[in-house]
């Protein structure tokens, strides 16, 4: 089973588990299911089940997603939302609640190894090499234009950081974007309309279904990373064609991942680039997770699949992980980008790209580019995958059920049983580990996981310890599946 870990791609826990792990974890959920509706029950029988909505106001869940929340959610919402008191580089300290107490805290701090956050190549640490221009950009520009892209917030430096990208990546021109998520729920609405058709992955992440959403355009799901799939979906959409009236599709959008952010697997982009030129087709790329950390030059999924970003249509990607910003961008051809530069919402109603964050971001891309007359980008990128894949290899090898690519610096470990998920994430706290843990709704009831974020400001040391101390986790709470 290590073998075969170490040389698939995709691994799906509802076909790799074993039928007693697979059973246990669904008498698990069955069993909070019906203490929940029990207590529901003798609440409302007693008079004590007290209604969380207030006057005037719609309640935030109903129905099912009330009930899993209250019953389920609540019980281990400790594991979430937990307060940092200094910079999330490699290590930050934690902030320890009160026992019992979710918002109160005491005034103790703990220091933990920083496995939770995006800061892939270590950028977003203090000190570091891009800190002097940055805060010589406070004094010269302020800390925002107060103005959106479209109007009055534009500086000098926003084009040249729109110029840089389009350099990065060989195109002709690209665009930036204040805020991550934005960028792609702005963006896809306006490049498809009714009378396109989208075809997304199905692990596509939420800000991508926003702005499918928003679209008006037909969405059509494709089976995750299956090209076969996506073939098959493209056929059938030129047979049929628009619903009711047959007419031709205007567009067909295929809209990918370069790296899917609860799964750290990288998308097939060769195969999908071949799908998309056979059946004249567009791709969106969305590589929030891969710019800058996959690669041997940073330039994405791209880079690590061997394909000319020229073929990809729309390039999409966020300063918020690799750049240690916040923000994004779009980038392709010139036609593209001065047709969103018109019509995208988010370029005349929302406020741009602090000019401090534009700094940043210049200085991060000089330093992966080598612009800087150092090495230090290469290094970085080289030390970000050398961390991924040893600690993914050790993981494998302690038998545990690890997803992910080779050099994704996202590797998720299979947990499985709901009432494992706090125990792991609350005993690697006190073992200095701070991790992410995600269960059922945002996985299926079988794939609940913690998951290591990775950054090549983590050193070989760190890695060992978190090694050691999660290898006691996972012992204790039974993980070790193989």
């Amino acid at each position: 089973m290590v073998k075969e870990q170490a040389e698939q791609k995709h691994l799906d826990p509802d076909e790799i588990l074993d039928w007693f792990s697979s059973l246990t974890i669904y008498f698990g959920y069955g069993l909070l299911f019906v203490v929940g509706h029990v207590r529901d029950f003798f609440s409302f029988l007693l008079g004590r089940q007290k209604s969380t909505q207030k006057d005037g106001y719609k309640n935030i869940t109903q129905g099912f997603e009330q009930f899993y929340r209250r019953r389920l959610y609540h019980r281990i919402h400790g594991c979430w939302n937990r307060p940092i008191t200094t910079c999330a580089s490699s290590h930050f300290d934690m902030a320890i609640r009160k026992p019992g107490s979710y918002r109160e805290l005491t005034d103790k701090t703990q220091d933990c190894i920083n496995l939770g956050s995006y800061n892939y190549l270590g950028f977003g640490s203090k000190g570091g090499p891009t800190e002097k221009d940055v805060l010589e950009a406070v004094d010269k520009w302020g800390i925002s234009t107060t103005n959106s892209l479209g109007n009055t917030g534009r500086t000098e430096i926003h084009q040249e950081l729109e110029e840089l990208v389009a350099e990065f990546f060989g195109v002709d021109d690209s665009m930036v974007f204040g805020m991550g998520w934005a960028t792609n729920s702005t963006a896809i609405p306006s490049l498809v309309g009714k009378g396109s058709l989208i075809l997304s992955d199905s692990l596509n992440h939420n800000s991508i279904v926003a702005g499918c959403r928003s679209s008006g355009a037909k969405i059509r799901v494709f089976q995750h990373n299956n090209v076969k799939d996506l073939e098959r979906q493209i056929l059938k959409a030129l047979g049929d064609g628009q619903p009711r009236t047959h007419l031709r599709w205007k567009k067909i959008l295929i809209i990918v991942e370069g790296i899917y952010s609860m799964e750290g697997e990288t998308s097939p982009l060769k195969e999908i680039v071949e799908i998309k030129n056979k059946y004249k087709c567009y791709l969106y790329v969305d590589e929030a997770h891969s710019v800058g950390a996959l690669g041997k030059t940073g330039r994405g999924i791209c880079d690590h699949c061997g394909v000319d970003p020229k073929d990809v249509d729309i390039l999409m990607g966020t300063f918020t992980k690799s750049f240690g910003a916040i923000g994004g961008y779009v980038a392709g051809k010139q036609e593209l980008v001065s047709h969103l530069r018109k019509g995208c919402a988010s370029q005349y109603f929302s406020s741009g790209l602090s000019p401090v964050c534009v700094k940043q971001i210049l200085g991060t891309f000089k330093i992966i580019m080598g612009k800087d007359g150092t090495d230090i980008g290469k290094q970085k990128i080289q030390r970000l995958h050398d961390n991924s894949n040893w600690l993914r290899e050790k993981l494998i090898e302690n038998g545990l059920f690890v997803l992910g690519a080779k050099d994704s610096a996202i590797i998720p470990v299979i947990i499985g049983h709901p009432a494992k998920i706090k125990y792991v994430s609350e005993e690697c706290l006190r073992l200095g580990l701070a991790v992410v843990v995600v269960g059922f709704p945002a996985t299926s009831l079988l794939a609940s996981r913690v998951r290591f974020c990775l950054s090549s400001a983590h050193t070989r040391e760190d890695l060992e310890k978190t090694l050691e101390n999660f290898m006691k986790v996972a012992i204790q709470a039974g993980i070790v599946y193989f």
